[in-house]
Protein backbone atom coordinates (compact mmCIF):
# COMPACT_ATOMS: atom_id res chain seq x y z
CA UNK A 1 0.00 0.00 0.00
CA UNK A 2 1.40 3.39 -0.96
CA UNK A 3 1.57 6.36 1.42
CA UNK A 4 -1.37 8.04 -0.34
CA UNK A 5 -3.50 4.88 -0.07
CA UNK A 6 -2.69 4.53 3.63
CA UNK A 7 -3.96 8.08 4.23
CA UNK A 8 -7.21 7.32 2.40
CA UNK A 9 -7.81 4.03 4.23
CA UNK A 10 -6.47 4.96 7.67
CA UNK A 11 -6.63 2.27 10.31
CA UNK A 12 -5.33 3.03 13.76
CA UNK A 13 -2.35 1.19 15.12
CA UNK A 14 -3.87 1.23 18.60
CA UNK A 15 -5.64 -1.78 20.09
CA UNK A 16 -9.24 -1.98 21.27
CA UNK A 17 -11.47 1.00 21.99
CA UNK A 18 -8.62 3.50 21.50
CA UNK A 19 -8.03 2.22 17.97
CA UNK A 20 -11.74 2.34 17.22
CA UNK A 21 -11.95 5.93 18.51
CA UNK A 22 -8.88 6.95 16.50
CA UNK A 23 -10.22 5.38 13.29
CA UNK A 24 -13.67 6.93 13.78
CA UNK A 25 -12.22 10.41 14.34
CA UNK A 26 -10.04 10.01 11.24
CA UNK A 27 -13.06 9.17 9.08
CA UNK A 28 -15.02 12.19 10.38
CA UNK A 29 -12.00 14.45 9.78
CA UNK A 30 -11.57 13.14 6.24
CA UNK A 31 -15.20 13.88 5.40
CA UNK A 32 -15.04 17.37 6.97
CA UNK A 33 -11.83 18.24 5.12
CA UNK A 34 -12.98 16.87 1.76
CA UNK A 35 -16.37 18.57 1.94
CA UNK A 36 -14.83 21.81 3.17
CA UNK A 37 -12.34 22.03 0.32
CA UNK A 38 -14.93 21.06 -2.30
CA UNK A 39 -17.50 23.55 -0.98
CA UNK A 40 -14.90 26.31 -0.86
CA UNK A 41 -13.88 25.63 -4.45
CA UNK A 42 -17.51 25.48 -5.59
CA UNK A 43 -18.39 28.70 -3.74
CA UNK A 44 -15.38 30.55 -5.15
CA UNK A 45 -15.99 29.36 -8.73
CA UNK A 46 -19.70 30.24 -8.50
CA UNK A 47 -18.81 33.71 -7.21
CA UNK A 48 -16.31 34.32 -10.03
CA UNK A 49 -18.73 33.04 -12.68
CA UNK A 50 -21.50 35.20 -11.24
CA UNK A 51 -19.28 38.26 -11.18
CA UNK A 52 -18.13 37.89 -14.79
CA UNK A 53 -21.20 36.30 -16.39
CA UNK A 54 -23.98 38.41 -14.87
CA UNK A 55 -21.99 41.21 -13.27
CA UNK A 56 -23.05 40.35 -9.69
CA UNK A 57 -21.07 38.63 -6.94
CA UNK A 58 -22.71 36.28 -4.48
CA UNK A 59 -23.17 38.63 -1.52
CA UNK A 60 -22.50 35.95 1.12
CA UNK A 61 -19.59 34.23 -0.65
CA UNK A 62 -16.91 35.81 1.56
CA UNK A 63 -18.68 34.70 4.74
CA UNK A 64 -19.07 31.14 3.46
CA UNK A 65 -15.34 30.98 2.65
CA UNK A 66 -14.51 32.40 6.09
CA UNK A 67 -16.55 29.64 7.74
CA UNK A 68 -14.93 26.98 5.56
CA UNK A 69 -11.38 28.24 6.20
CA UNK A 70 -11.93 28.06 9.96
CA UNK A 71 -13.46 24.59 9.62
CA UNK A 72 -10.66 23.26 7.39
CA UNK A 73 -7.91 24.76 9.54
CA UNK A 74 -9.11 23.36 12.83
CA UNK A 75 -10.19 19.98 11.45
CA UNK A 76 -6.83 19.85 9.67
CA UNK A 77 -4.65 20.18 12.76
CA UNK A 78 -5.91 16.84 14.07
CA UNK A 79 -5.45 15.29 10.63
CA UNK A 80 -1.87 16.55 10.46
CA UNK A 81 -1.11 15.18 13.93
CA UNK A 82 -2.63 11.79 13.02
CA UNK A 83 -0.46 11.46 9.93
CA UNK A 84 2.73 12.85 11.50
CA UNK A 85 2.69 15.92 9.23
CA UNK A 86 3.45 18.68 11.73
CA UNK A 87 6.77 20.49 11.55
CA UNK A 88 9.46 18.79 13.60
CA UNK A 89 12.67 20.44 14.74
CA UNK A 90 14.62 17.39 15.62
CA UNK A 91 18.36 18.07 15.83
CA UNK A 92 18.57 17.03 19.49
CA UNK A 93 15.97 14.29 19.02
CA UNK A 94 17.90 12.72 16.12
CA UNK A 95 21.12 12.65 18.12
CA UNK A 96 19.53 10.55 20.89
CA UNK A 97 19.56 6.75 21.04
CA UNK A 98 16.23 4.92 20.53
CA UNK A 99 15.35 4.94 24.25
CA UNK A 100 16.00 8.68 24.51
CA UNK A 101 13.91 9.34 21.39
CA UNK A 102 11.05 7.30 22.83
CA UNK A 103 11.16 9.19 26.15
CA UNK A 104 11.35 12.53 24.35
CA UNK A 105 8.48 11.59 21.98
CA UNK A 106 6.24 10.59 24.91
CA UNK A 107 7.14 13.84 26.69
CA UNK A 108 6.52 15.94 23.57
CA UNK A 109 3.21 14.18 22.87
CA UNK A 110 1.95 14.62 26.43
CA UNK A 111 3.08 18.26 26.57
CA UNK A 112 1.45 19.02 23.20
CA UNK A 113 -1.77 17.28 24.30
CA UNK A 114 -1.77 19.40 27.47
CA UNK A 115 -1.33 22.58 25.39
CA UNK A 116 -4.19 21.55 23.09
CA UNK A 117 -6.49 20.88 26.07
CA UNK A 118 -5.45 24.22 27.60
CA UNK A 119 -6.32 25.99 24.33
CA UNK A 120 -9.60 24.02 24.21
CA UNK A 121 -10.46 25.36 27.66
CA UNK A 122 -9.91 28.98 26.61
CA UNK A 123 -11.59 28.48 23.23
CA UNK A 124 -14.74 27.39 25.07
CA UNK A 125 -14.70 30.64 27.07
CA UNK A 126 -14.24 32.56 23.82
CA UNK A 127 -17.29 30.84 22.32
CA UNK A 128 -19.36 31.67 25.41
CA UNK A 129 -18.18 35.29 25.17
CA UNK A 130 -19.17 35.48 21.49
CA UNK A 131 -22.53 33.95 22.33
CA UNK A 132 -23.10 36.55 25.03
CA UNK A 133 -22.37 39.43 22.65
CA UNK A 134 -25.03 38.21 20.22
CA UNK A 135 -23.11 39.21 17.09
CA UNK A 136 -24.38 37.90 13.77
CA UNK A 137 -22.86 37.53 10.32
CA UNK A 138 -24.01 40.53 8.25
CA UNK A 139 -24.94 38.68 5.05
CA UNK A 140 -26.07 35.29 6.34
CA UNK A 141 -27.59 36.63 9.55
CA UNK A 142 -26.82 33.76 11.87
CA UNK A 143 -24.86 34.02 15.14
CA UNK A 144 -21.11 34.33 14.67
CA UNK A 145 -20.27 31.97 17.53
CA UNK A 146 -21.44 29.04 15.38
CA UNK A 147 -18.52 29.41 12.97
CA UNK A 148 -16.00 29.39 15.80
CA UNK A 149 -17.26 26.12 17.28
CA UNK A 150 -14.69 24.42 15.04
CA UNK A 151 -11.87 25.92 17.13
CA UNK A 152 -12.50 23.93 20.34
CA UNK A 153 -13.44 20.85 18.30
CA UNK A 154 -10.09 21.04 16.49
CA UNK A 155 -8.16 21.49 19.73
CA UNK A 156 -10.04 18.56 21.30
CA UNK A 157 -9.33 16.22 18.37
CA UNK A 158 -5.67 17.26 18.22
CA UNK A 159 -5.24 16.86 21.98
CA UNK A 160 -6.75 13.37 21.80
CA UNK A 161 -4.48 12.51 18.89
CA UNK A 162 -1.33 13.53 20.77
CA UNK A 163 -2.53 11.67 23.86
CA UNK A 164 -3.04 8.57 21.72
CA UNK A 165 0.47 9.03 20.27
CA UNK A 166 1.90 9.04 23.79
CA UNK A 167 -0.06 5.87 24.62
CA UNK A 168 1.14 4.22 21.39
CA UNK A 169 4.76 4.98 22.32
CA UNK A 170 4.26 3.71 25.86
CA UNK A 171 2.76 0.43 24.65
CA UNK A 172 4.99 -0.39 21.68
CA UNK A 173 8.62 -1.22 21.14
CA UNK A 174 9.23 1.23 18.31
CA UNK A 175 9.12 5.03 18.33
CA UNK A 176 6.05 6.56 16.68
CA UNK A 177 5.50 10.21 15.70
CA UNK A 178 1.76 9.50 15.54
CA UNK A 179 -0.39 6.45 16.19
CA UNK A 180 0.20 5.09 12.70
CA UNK A 181 3.50 6.66 11.61
CA UNK A 182 6.77 5.07 12.64
CA UNK A 183 9.64 7.49 13.32
CA UNK A 184 11.85 7.51 10.24
CA UNK A 185 13.15 9.80 7.58
CA UNK A 186 12.41 8.37 4.18
CA UNK A 187 14.01 10.26 1.35
CA UNK A 188 11.34 10.02 -1.30
CA UNK A 189 10.56 12.25 -4.23
CA UNK A 190 7.06 12.93 -2.86
CA UNK A 191 8.29 14.66 0.28
CA UNK A 192 8.54 18.42 0.27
Amino acid sequence: MTEDESEIHYTSGLPGILGTLDTLISKVEAVILALGVLLMALNTVANVVGRFAIGESIFFSGEINRILIIMITFAGIGYAARHGRHIRMSAVYDALPATGRKILMVTISLFTAAIMFFLLYYACFYIVDLYGKGRVLPALGFPIFWIYLWVPVGFLITGIQYLLTAIKNLTSRDVYISTGVLDSYDDTETEV
